[in-house]
C-alpha cells in the first residue's frame, strides 16, 4: 500500500510539472477555420449553405414522382406543399449522405379518422426504392389520437418509441429538425448502421439512436442490402383522411 501511495505521488506531480511548464498557447488550435455560414434572420429559415428543397418559389423543381422518375405531382399552392394521395410518393431528384434536415408540416383543421388512419404521411430520411422502403420518420396527428407508440409522429416507424409526444392540434405547424448520419457498407455488411436525432417543435424525440435498417411494415428490419447515398422521399399514404402539407423544406450536407 505504501508504494502505491509513492507511486501515485509520484506520477501526480510528473503531470503537476508538465502542466506547468506548458503554456495556454500549447493547446490552442487554429486550423482548419469553420466556413463561415449566414444563420437565418428567424428561426427555422435556410441559412446560406442550405439546399431548399421547397419554399414556393421554384415549385416541385428539386422533387419528382417516385414511380415513374417523371416531374412530382403534389399541388403547390403559395409556399405550401399539400400531398396528392392519387399520385403517390415523391422524392428528391438529389441524392443525399449524412445531413441535417428541416420541414414543416399541417395536419388540416378539420382532419378525420383515426389511428394510423388519421393524417398519416412521412419522412423518408433515406428512400432506398420504390414504394415505402427506406428509413421512414413517422408523421400522423398524433395530437389525442391513440395507436401503437412505435407508429405515432416522432416514431422511427415500428423501431423507436419517440421520447416525448409534442404534435400540436390540427390546423398548426409542426416542425422536424433532424440530423441523419447515413449508413457504410463494407460490401453487403453494414459497416455503420444509420443514426438519427429528431427534434420535434423544439423537443428532443430521438436522442442519436442507431437505427435497425430500414423500416418495415411487416417483419423484424435489418440491413440487407448495400446502398449509397440516396434521396429523401414523402409518403402519399393511402389512408382516407384528407391529405396533409409540408412547408419550408431545406437540407445541410454533412461532409
Amino acid at each position: 500500500m505504501k508504494h502505491k501511495l509513492i507511486l501515485t505521488a509520484l506520477l501526480s506531480g510528473g503531470i503537476y510539472m508538465a502542466n506547468a511548464q506548458s503554456k495556454p498557447e500549447d493547446t490552442e488550435k487554429w486550423e482548419p477555420v469553420p466556413p463561415v455560414v449566414t444563420a437565418g434572420k428567424v428561426m427555422g429559415e435556410a441559412p446560406s449553405d442550405a439546399i431548399v428543397l421547397f419554399n414556393g418559389k421554384s415549385g416541385l423543381s428539386e422533387w419528382e414522382d417516385v414511380a415513374s422518375g417523371d416531374a412530382a405531382k403534389w399541388d403547390v399552392k403559395g409556399d405550401v406543399l399539400t400531398v396528392n394521395k392519387k399520385s403517390g410518393n415523391i422524392q428528391t431528384k438529389k441524392k443525399f449522405g449524412s445531413y441535417q434536415l428541416h420541414i414543416e408540416w399541417k395536419v388540416p383543421a378539420n382532419i378525420t379518422g383515426e389511428g394510423q388512419g388519421r393524417g398519416n404521411s412521412g419522412v423518408f430520411l433515406a428512400s432506398t426504392g420504390k414504394g415505402d422502403d427506406g428509413y421512414e420518420l413517422q408523421v400522423l396527428d398524433s395530437y389525442n389520437n391513440k395507436t401503437y407508440t412505435n407508429g405515432m409522429a416522432g416514431s422511427i416507424y415500428k423501431q423507436f418509441i419517440p421520447l416525448a409526444n409534442p404534435t400540436r392540434p390540427p390546423g398548426t405547424w409542426n416542425v422536424y429538425d433532424v440530423i441523419w448520419t447515413a449508413p457504410t457498407f463494407d460490401g453487403d455488411q453494414v459497416k455503420t448502421p444509420a443514426r438519427v436525432t429528431v427534434i420535434f417543435n423544439g423537443v428532443l424525440v430521438e436522442n442519436n439512436i442507431e437505427l435497425l435498417g430500414p423500416t418495415q411494415y411487416i417483419g423484424k428490419p435489418g440491413y440487407r442490402k448495400a446502398h449509397g447515398d440516396c434521396p429523401i422521399k414523402l409518403q402519399a399514404h393511402g389512408d382516407k383522411s384528407e391529405p396533409l402539407s409540408f412547408r419550408n423544406i431545406w437540407v445541410r450536407e454533412i461532409k
